[in-house]
């Protein structure tokens, strides 16, 4: 009979009650405070439903009446400094955090409504029926609520996807030195989903001052919490991660005031993260203003039950029983608050002159203006003013022969020395001599503190170093070891950091560095063996560059790590192992962005490249004899792209080809292709054609795996069949 030691967690677990003693004993203030910021949550979210009922607000409005407590609790008397973000479900949270940023030593409940506090209810709603004085201008409606002023990052449509980007403000906070912590607000539907608990794992192996708050409503639409776990004492997830846990009565604002006030003193204290697990109730449905027993899963006697507990009522209940306040004052702060709420409606909408009578319209010259579309979909290049760029031919600098993965290092090294603000971070990046290929060699010695090794997680330190960038006080380099791996995180790439800066109204920096290396010929196989190029320039927001040269890497290194924008770096494992002349004495210089280099001139036709290909093609060129013009893209973004260069050569030569490496499927050529002929078909004489891999993936077998991508001799052939097709020379 085999020995049986039973095991205990190290994270302690608590639920959470308040006493009668605990609401004599509290701060008369806090519990004005309290009791202000529930009605004024409740009076808005009353007005977006009643808003949302009259066809007034475009798309969701997720609204959290009944869920005040636990917004007010644990945010009223928060610090600016301190960070949050929240979810779809966010009004609440961003109501109380803001106004916690207005009035840092509370509100109370006999005093006028003053006008920051109206201007931001004004704002807000404005921002929630789309309109441009919005916090967001218009741009993030309902869901995408930020202020940064007040230390609110920005709530989030996407499940869960959040979190992780909380956990870079936490990391930011506690390099800087600060006390300062980060709330991540989400829900029961969130709790199972791999960003959560990535960033739980990654948030207690960092020890990073972040609290994950679950708002356990019950419902995730109408999925039971029951149905979706078989553990619905959500804040057990704690346990796992050996983060300490409060579960606590969320209808109940003291109660989560008290909890929250220990969650901050653990946090602000150093010893890591912690979880608050809140039990309230949407007294709505999902969205709208029909309770949720209206579709059918749940009862009204279930909703009754829980309308019995309303924090708003308790709040004025003990208020009034402790003499802090009378019914008629009571009556009279609700009275200010709808005034304001009237006021602030009234400035968004107006009768419509051509609807029935009683029909309201949003006022028409509050609208954003059409044009505004894409604007701040990237930053504006400012950042770029006057910093001197220097081609290869131009350069002073002494050049030698250079292994490429070599300088790799080296302008990292040089980068991080020059700028404490560049951290790093990568799986095993800070093992093995720099990693798999040596591309952080000597850094973990040199920077210890920022270069971080992760957790094989990359939903959750992708969205980490997302929110690091958001933060500002530090510029983000991170490392996919495969650019595969971006389907892992696809919605820290391309549904957060890609769309951060614009869907908060195009005014914030995302100062990001994404490395990845394409490893085709490695025998690694379909999953690690992609080119991301055509992925990423068709996602918006992103950047992307391309060296094919020592010389070339160092010069858009430096670029990328001084946009604003998040920037891909793609790299080619063939082209670590290469040599080529590199500057020996100057890591610091720049190349511009949206530049091509044009490696070889020709007058028959125009080769468009990039990376490990660009060699591939004048090799080609040089066996096949076709006096072809060739074009190193370096810049393959949408929005860099050098098309003064590419207009140029098609003019001269009138025929195209375009050559990558990678798969069909995942192109970045198909997208090329489509724009040259906009722009350029009166110049073409044939149609574009173009040099790829093909349909699949690269498989292990050696033989496969060469027959999967194209090399010298796939570009060979594509200029043998523009010959044929034109009789080129």
């Amino acid at each position: 009979m085999p020995d049986i030691t039973p095991l205990q967690s190290q994270a302690p677990w608590v639920e959470f009650q308040t006493t009668d003693s605990d609401w004599q004993n509290a701060d008369p203030a806090v519990l004005g405070t309290l009791l202000t910021h529930v009605h004024l949550i409740r009076a808005f979210e009353e007005t977006v439903v009643g808003l949302a009922m009259e066809g007034l607000v475009h798309g969701p409005a997720h609204s959290s009446v009944g869920q005040e407590g636990g917004a007010a609790g644990s945010l009223a008397l928060l610090r600016t400094t301190d960070q949050i973000n929240g979810s779809h479900r966010g009004h609440h949270q961003f109501l109380s955090k803001a106004l916690a940023h207005l009035h840092p030593n509370g509100i109370s409940p006999t005093a006028e409504l003053d006008t920051p506090t109206t201007t931001l209810l004004q704002r807000t709603l404005a921002e929630i029926l789309g309109l441009s004085q919005g916090f967001c201008q218009g741009r993030g409606g309902s869901m995408h609520l930020r202020w940064d002023e007040a230390g609110v990052l920005g709530t989030n449509a996407i499940v869960g996807g959040g979190i992780p980007l909380a956990a870079g403000a936490a990391w930011a906070h506690k390099h800087a030195g600060t006390s300062d912590v980060a709330i991540t607000y989400f829900g029961d539907g969130a709790v199972n989903i791999g960003s959560a608990l990535e960033t739980m794992n990654l948030a207690a192996a960092w020890k990073l001052p972040l609290c994950f708050f679950i708002e356990n409503n019950r419902y995730a639409v109408s999925t039971s919490v029951e149905e979706a776990t078989a553990e619905p004492r959500l804040s057990a997830r704690g346990q796992a991660f050996n983060i300490p846990s409060w579960k606590v009565d969320g209808m109940n604002p003291l109660a989560v005031h008290l909890a929250m006030e220990q969650a901050l003193a653990h946090m602000r204290a150093g010893r890591g993260p912690t979880i608050i697990e809140a039990d309230l109730y949407r007294f709505y449905h999902q969205n709208g203003g029909f309770a949720g027993s209206a579709f059918g899963y749940r009862s009204k006697e279930e909703e009754q039950q829980w309308r019995e507990r309303d924090p708003v009522t308790l709040m004025n209940t003990k208020m009034v029983e402790l003499g802090l306040i009378t019914a008629e004052e009571i009556e009279q702060l609700q009275a200010r608050i709808q005034h304001a709420m009237k006021q602030a409606t009234e400035a968004l909408v107006e009768a419509d002159p051509e609807g029935k009578a009683g029909k309201r319209r949003i006022r028409p010259e509050l609208w954003p203006a059409p044009h505004f579309r894409d604007v701040g979909l990237r930053g504006d290049l400012s950042e770029m003013d006057g910093i001197v760029t220097v081609e290869q031919a131009a350069s002073t600098a002494e050049l030698a022969p250079r292994k490429f993965i070599d300088v790799v290092a080296d302008v990292m090294g040089r980068r991080m020395e020059t700028d404490p603000g560049v951290v790093i971070m990568g799986e095993d990046i800070h093992r093995l001599k720099g990693g798999t290929n040596g591309a952080t060699r000597g850094l973990a010695d040199r920077f210890p503190d920022r270069v971080l090794g992760t957790p094989i997680s990359e939903n959750a330190f992708a969205g980490l170093g997302g929110g690091l960038a958001m933060d500002g006080r530090y510029r983000p380099v991170i490392e996919f070891m495969y650019p595969d791996f971006m389907w892992v995180a696809a919605d820290q790439i391309f549904n957060q950091i890609g769309k951060v800066r614009h869907m908060f109204g195009g005014d914030i920096n995302v100062p990001l560095v994404l490395r990845s290396k394409v490893a085709m010929g490695s025998g690694y196989g379909s999953q690690h063996s992609m080119d991301p190029a055509g992925i990423f320039a068709t996602s918006p927001g992103w950047r992307i560059v391309a060296p094919s040269t020592p010389y070339d890497y160092v010069g858009l290194m430096n670029t990328a790590l001084k946009l604003n924008d998040p920037v891909l770096v793609i790299e080619h494992i063939d082209l670590y192992a290469s040599t080529g002349l590199a500057a020996t004495d100057d890591l610091d210089y720049c190349l511009p962005v949206g530049k091509a280099a044009l490696r070889r001139e020709g007058k028959a036709l125009t080769i468009l490249t990039y990376l490990s290909m660009v060699q591939h093609s004048l090799e080609a060129v040089e066996q096949t004899g076709v006096d072809a013009e060739v074009i190193d893209l370096r810049w393959l973004d949408q929005a860099s792209l050098d098309w003064d260069t590419i207009g140029e050569s098609i003019r001269k030569t009138n025929n195209v080809l375009i050559v990558e490496q990678g798969a069909k499927g995942t192109s970045y050529g198909g997208w090329l292709a489509d724009e040259i002929q906009r722009r350029y078909f009166d110049w073409l004489d044939q149609p574009i054609q173009r040099v790829t891999g093909g349909e699949a993936s690269p498989s292990i077998s050696k033989v496969l795996e060469r027959a999967a991508h194209a090399r010298t001799e796939e570009v060979v052939e594509g200029l043998q069949r523009m010959q044929h097709g034109q009789g080129l020379n």
